[in-house]
């Protein structure tokens, strides 16, 4: 016996050991536990339940039963598990915060959205909601597998026929042996919009499925910040996104107070509560003076009164930042595919839900036609035996028994056993007149039955009709608006978030140095008064650019090279009145060599808004400004640039402005922004204007009626003509003259559209500055070659002409002088009081 004993016991390295068992149990665990089917979205414990209940006839037209009967039943016969791990998840499918679209409709204590738990499962009754038999519809029709169960003793099914995309539809998530799922639910109707579209294209992409599915639909509603994180989740199958609660800000008595109306999906309110007091306590978030949750069976209401001194914004932004109020849901969409662990993009998962589809039709309609040619076959019995009525009944009485007389039926008229049997168990009644129409009705009926069902199952086309035409059904039942809304903005909480929205004063210098002031830099000062200096600008610089904004505006940088970039207004340091500024360059990441050719500012990246481009080729484009949401910190590509070519400018517009370019030799051309159309980021753009050969744009401007066009050229010479002398033309023509351009006043450098309430600033290429009063430029005609504005050495030359505000000397005193008629501007005469205060 001891022999017999120890023969076996094998031996057997105990690291293969271990490392195969413990494989077996991850398998386990991952394929029986604790990841979804992709077919039906369920979890072995889903299934086991719905399956279940379905058997024991708990249907929504049927009454509630006891919740404990049900657990009893999933563990006794399916899920050898412990009782309480069954009912939290029946408990979970029957949540309307928990479940999009509820599987159980449930009666009694439930649980809430505080974290109170269920009652116990004695006191709860349950049964399946009306969708959740959408995911039994024909499971009795052969559609599905089934296996036996723990025991041997039952049959369970593999997987439901899921007449809906569950997975996507209520989400799923479960935690595995060294990976985890958590996918969220989404809008049904969506969802099978999502489907039709992939029926009628195959080659639909992820990209191309987000136009019918959004994104998440939470049963919490709330928001969801910006759409890159569902855009890497559909198209990579991992990404994650912010969501963020719903609240107003209310007036009361003369104090502001926060409303939170809807939570961010699988918060814990009472948790939330009271994170928000802990905070307050250890004075982390200031200005709350009460807090209060207000919520009743009509929804959710929780109130955070503040102190009359405080911005409401600032709190809330800080409540965003410290508590739940926002939180990210990390999105991982796996799933059991083919019995293996999957991660699925938003097509992917689809896909395999209509091949899931596919089959169930085709299985559903092959059990459909065995009944129905079954169904014929005993007919066509039916038919022959009352075609020879007199003699069927005389051969049925001259038997002896039955097995007589069915042996004499199959040989006297050869007939099958079933077509024999049926016949003998066949009613008198059943051989009247009317009865005979009935059978004659039923098989031709059952023959057009017969060939549909064959028609189906030769026909790849009609399957996927009817799955359209089923799904629609339902949508058309079930679906309902989206509640959760995805909105266009930052998806995490900023330091912008937690600063103020106030007005502050922008100055950008010609030569690159930017600054951030308080508005009341400039508005303290009472009527009358000599005005401050702005800014303290270094030799041959001035201010070019001028904002007054709000804190919380864009301002957008576009280079030389085509290239976009952004700063947030608050990014830009706050500087003493004096200071010079920082060099644009230590703020955003240009390149060696780059230049910044214009500045936008912006104060949201509207739809009714446009881009408009020009290049030193003569190409124009126009692009949608919301095109340029997502600028990266090392730029963006704003226009592709053909080779040799450079932006000159880019100007805001609304779609229906008039635009004019000037040349280096002279030419110009006014046309309609509405001749150049819309188009992407990526585009190159369209010819704006012919150019001659060796001639180049040297700007572009957006044309104001009433105002005048002012051209500067390379000798020093310039002139103003109106506007209106510029009559409109077609986009890409040559244009007509703007200037004679002759030896003696060179070619042009300059096209500007100003007014009288300007100066000029006038750069030379040795570095000279000279300001000038726009009203001292004389007005001409475009065929004239204009007049000196300023002198030039023979070795030099006008580089660059920019408009600037009106000099404070002379909007204050009236004594500036202008020698336009001497043709000699006053040299350097804006920077006297910079340089005396720097010498101080």
């Amino acid at each position: 016996m001891a022999e017999e004993k120890f023969s076996q016991i094998i031996d057997r390295d105990i690291n293969v050991e271990m490392r195969e068992s413990f494989m077996d149990y991850a398998m386990s665990i991952i394929v029986s536990r604790a990841l979804p089917d992709v077919r039906d979205g369920l979890k072995p414990v889903h299934r086991r339940i719905l399956y279940a209940m379905s058997d024991l006839g708990m249907h929504p037209d049927k009454p509630f039963k006891k919740s404990a009967r049900i657990v009893g039943e999933v563990i006794g016969k399916y899920h050898p598990h412990g009782d309480s791990a069954v009912y939290e998840t029946m408990v979970r499918m029957a949540q309307d915060f928990s479940m999009r679209y509820m599987l159980v409709e449930g009666h009694g204590n439930f649980g809430s959205v505080d974290g109170d738990m269920a009652a116990a499962m004695r006191y709860t009754e349950a049964r399946l909601s009306k969708i959740a038999m959408e995911m039994l519809r024909d499971i009795n029709k052969e559609t599905i597998d089934f296996m036996p169960n723990y025991d041997g003793e039952e049959q369970e099914p593999v997987v439901l026929p899921s007449r809906f995309p569950n997975l996507l539809v209520n989400g799923v998530s479960g935690i595995a042996v060294g990976m985890a799922t958590n996918i969220p639910p989404h809008n049904l109707g969506e969802v099978i919009d999502g489907v039709h579209a992939l029926i009628k294209n195959p080659e639909i992409s992820s990209l191309e499925l987000m136009d019918y599915i959004k994104g998440p639909d939470f049963p919490t509603a709330a928001y969801i910040l910006g759409r890159s994180g569902i855009r890497q989740a559909y198209t990579t199958g991992r990404g994650s996104i912010t969501m963020r609660a719903k609240t107003t800000i209310e007036e009361h008595n003369n104090k502001a107070r926060i409303v939170v109306e809807e939570l961010p999906y699988q918060v814990n309110k009472a948790r939330l509560v009271e994170k928000i007091a802990e905070l307050v306590r250890e004075k982390k978030i200031d200005g709350i003076t009460d807090l209060r949750d207000e919520s009743d069976r009509t929804g959710m209401r929780v109130v955070i009164e503040l102190r009359r001194d405080v911005n409401p914004n600032v709190v809330l932004n800080n409540l965003y930042k410290h508590t739940a109020l926002q939180s990210t849901f990390g999105i991982n969409m796996l799933a059991i595919v083919n019995n293996e662990p999957k991660i699925l993009t938003l097509k992917d998962v689809l896909s395999n839900y209509l091949q899931h589809q596919v089959e169930v039709v085709r299985r559903r309609t092959e059990f459909d036609l065995k009944k129905a040619e079954a169904r014929a076959h005993i007919l066509e019995g039916l038919r022959i035996a009352l075609d020879h009525i007199d003699e069927v009944i005389a051969l049925i009485r001259g038997s002896n028994s039955d097995e007589e007389a069915r042996e004499g039926l199959m040989t006297r008229f050869g007939l099958s056993l079933e077509q024999a049997q049926a016949i003998l168990d066949m009613r008198l009644r059943r051989l009247t007149g009317l009865e005979r129409e009935k059978i004659e009705e039923e098989y031709n009926e059952l023959l057009q039955k017969i060939a549909e069902y064959r028609e189906i199952l030769a026909n790849e086309q009609l399957v996927l009709k009817i799955i359209a035409d089923e799904l629609q059904e339902i949508r058309d039942r079930y679906a309902d608006e989206r509640r959760t809304e995805i909105t266009i903005g930052e998806e995490s909480i900023l330091d912008e978030d937690l600063i103020p929205q106030e007005e502050v004063v922008i100055t950008i210098t010609h030569t690159g140095y930017i600054k951030r002031l308080p508005v009341t830099t400039y508005r303290s000062q009472k009527r009358g008064g000599r005005g401050v200096v702005g800014m303290d600008t270094k030799d041959n610089d001035f201010v070019e650019h001028l904002f007054v904004t709000n804190s919380h505006h864009y301002l957008m940088f576009f280079t030389d090279r085509g290239k976009a970039y952004r700063l947030k207004a608050y990014e830009i340091p706050e500087l003493g009145r004096t200071a010079r500024g920082t060099p644009i360059i230590n703020l955003i990441q240009i390149e060696q060599g780059e230049t910044v050719n214009a500045v936008i500012e912006v104060e949201r990246f509207d739809d009714n808004k446009y881009l408009f481009f020009a290049t030193k080729q003569g190409i124009v484009k126009k692009t949608p400004i919301e095109d340029y949401i997502n600028i990266r910190k090392g730029g963006l590509i704003a226009v592709n640039l053909r080779e040799d070519d450079t932006l000159i400018d880019v100007k805001l517009t609304d779609g229906n402005e008039e635009v004019i370019m000037g040349t280096a030799q002279g030419m110009s051309i006014r046309f309609p922004e509405s001749d150049v159309r819309s188009m992407g980021r990526a585009a190159t753009g369209v010819k704006g204007i012919t150019l001659d050969e060796g001639d180049s744009v040297i700007g572009m401007d957006v044309v104001v009626p009433g105002q005048d066009v002012l051209i500067v050229t390379a000798k020093g010479y310039g002139k103003r003509t109106p506007v209106s002398e510029y009559r409109t033309q077609s986009r890409g023509g040559k244009g007509i003259k703007t200037i004679n351009v002759t030896e003696k006043n060179g070619t042009v450098v300059g096209l500007k559209v100003v007014k009288n309430e300007e100066d000029l600033m006038i750069i030379t290429a040795s570095g000279t500055l000279i300001r000038t009063s726009m009203e001292g430029i004389s007005t001409m005609g475009r065929n004239t070659q204009g007049v000196k504005l300023i002198n030039i050495r023979e070795d030099d030359a006008v580089a660059t002409v920019c408009r600037t505000d009106k000099s404070e000397e002379e909007d204050q005193d009236g004594e500036a002088e202008s020698s336009q008629d001497e043709g000699q501007a006053v040299e350097g005469q804006s920077l006297e009081s910079e340089q005396d205060h720097n010498e101080e």
